[in-house]
């Protein structure tokens, strides 16, 4: 694979539908899903044309802009895992705060 058809797969990769989603209507009511994305990637050769190269890609849901009587909203998605690391970390500084 050439360096040009790598970078392209990295900018196909990385397009505006990976951060939004299609939007679904019902009922009058668009939604429109958005997700934080984050990419990476890399490669190399040698003197004898032998190389190669990687692309990696990570998203998560952050929430939906909801369009409903003309007007748009954003409603944030609630992540479990990070609002508990969030708590877990709090406790933990309170615990070593009063500790002293």
């Amino acid at each position: 694979m050439n360096v040009d058809e790598f970078l392209s797969g990295a900018r196909d990769a990385m397009s505006v539908r990976r951060v939004y989603g299609d939007p679904i209507e019902q009922n009058g009511t668009i939604v429109v899903p958005a997700a934080a994305v984050s990419g990476g990637g890399g490669g190399g050769g040698d003197n004898e044309d032998n190389g190669g190269g990687g692309f990696g890609l990570h998203a998560r849901p952050v929430g939906a802009y909801v369009v409903k009587n003309g007007e748009v909203t954003w409603k944030p998605a609630l992540d479990p895992f990070r609002l508990a690391m969030v708590v877990l970390a709090a406790i933990v500084v309170r615990a070593l705060v009063l500790r002293r």
